[in-house]
């Protein structure tokens, strides 16, 4: 059984030696190593609730991604319109056969965001709330004598000559993206093992006027195996730009060559770029987000990645949340068990739709023979219906019975091929 410690209580600040540090290392309640959306949301939420916290962040980090946030979050964390560079009223689905499906957004709109823009802004309204931010890399979970916390890290946004810098933590949450280092360093079981897609993406300037291939309220999902042989690739307008990318958990497999070969069909090859990125991206929640002692992982850190759609800016905003809440009751009460509550709520909402999506994308993207079907799929109206309004609320949708019977009746049709695709 695993020894489960107190949170170190409160303390006077102090100062580590000499040779430990080159600044004083204040006692703070958090650290928070990582400032994309799970980490700054963390921060802006136990900042409120009057804790001292640090959001440390790597300069010039932007995750590629394609942007897409769900009213839902738009409500629930108070984005302002000004972060939304379009309202998304459909998307099309592209079968291997080069057959596209429309799927309009019935009664709603998906907003898009730019991340260096929005992740920026989530940062900021961290510090306004009272976090304290630090730009830096980090190098190392280590322990004071006393057993408290350190994050070691390089200031700046070198790490060649940068002398190290330390915080020293009652808690730290662990917010540095998959397969997290600080999860890894302070002994969440399997941090680095979580499996992953690998997203790659160009930021391109839209195009001057609307085609067949473009149209600046519709996303563009692609179901090909010469795109993504496991995964999808996409192009989401985001205004002004358009992020064109693609996901695969094959090694072998050219992301480079992918986007190229999209954005020649579309028409997009003479776009200017603006930016290029890439990540690994969790698909499957860790099965313990705490090291049982002062430490907690938030967002891709936690592995709270939706598989299939790889959807992840409202997860992580939500796992940094609980994260946050779980940090702030372990606080209290001096008990280090109350940080598993996190995971232990977030499975509670999420973890069916999880499961769900993780069969789908197990099966229906293992071939183009199954892909052009998944594409047939979506043609009905009831599956559309479901899957928008699932999407914008982040439920499983019990208004219409009928339909999910419908549809296991029309999958399981597909399933056995009594249908065409």
């Amino acid at each position: 059984m695993t020894q489960v410690e107190s949170v170190p209580p409160r303390a006077q600040p102090e100062s580590l030696s000499a040779s430990e540090s080159a600044e004083p290392a204040t006692l703070y309640d958090v650290v928070v190593v990582g400032g994309g959306p799970a980490g700054a949301t963390a921060a802006s939420e136990l900042a409120k609730n009057g804790r001292s916290v640090v959001l440390l962040d790597r300069a010039g980090r932007i995750k590629p991604c394609g942007g897409a946030v769900p009213p839902r979050l738009i409500r629930d964390f108070a984005i302002p319109n000004h972060l939304l560079k379009a309202r998304i009223t459909k998307a099309r689905m592209i079968s291997p056969s080069d057959r596209g499906v429309d799927m309009p957004i019935e009664g709603g709109y998906v907003g898009m965001v730019d991340r260096c823009e929005f992740d920026e802004w989530l940062r900021e309204r961290a510090a306004n709330d009272g976090a304290e931010r630090r730009t830096g890399t980090f190098e190392a979970f280590e322990r004071a004598e006393d057993g408290t916390a350190i994050v070691s890290y390089r200031p700046g946004g070198e790490t060649a000559g940068k002398e190290l810098r330390r915080l020293r933590a009652r808690l730290v949450i662990a917010a540095d993206g998959a397969r997290s280092q600080v999860a890894k360093q302070a002994g969440i079981p399997n941090a680095e093992r979580v499996p992953c897609v690998f997203a790659y993406h160009e930021i391109v300037a839209s195009p001057d006027r609307e085609s067949e291939s473009f149209e600046s309220d519709r996303c563009d999902v692609y179901y090909q195996g010469k795109l993504s042989p496991d995964f999808y690739a996409w192009v989401f307008p985001h205004g002004n730009s358009t992020s064109i990318g693609v996901g695969s958990a094959n090694k072998g497999f050219s992301l480079r060559g992918a986007v190229s070969t999209l954005r020649n069909s579309t028409g997009m090859s003479e776009n200017r770029t603006i930016r290029r990125e890439g990540a690994p991206i969790p698909l499957k929640p860790l099965k313990r987000w705490d090291n049982g002692r002062d430490v907690i992982a938030a967002g891709d850190a936690a592995g709270i990645v939706a598989p299939a759609s790889g959807e992840g800016i409202y997860y992580a905003m939500l796992g940094g949340q609980l994260s946050a809440q779980a940090a702030e009751r372990a606080l209290d009460t001096g008990d280090a068990r109350q940080l598993a509550s996190a995971r232990k709520q977030f499975m509670r909402a999420h973890g069916r739709v999880f499961w769900i999506l993780g069969i789908m994308q197990k099966f229906w993207y293992s071939s183009d023979r199954r892909r052009e079907r998944f594409v047939s799929i979506c043609q009905d109206p009831d599956v559309q219906y479901l899957t928008w309004q699932a999407y914008m609320e982040k439920k499983l949708v019990k208004a219409r019975p009928g339909a999910h019977l419908r549809i296991f009746l029309k999958d399981m049709a597909h399933l056995l091929r009594v249908v065409s695709p």
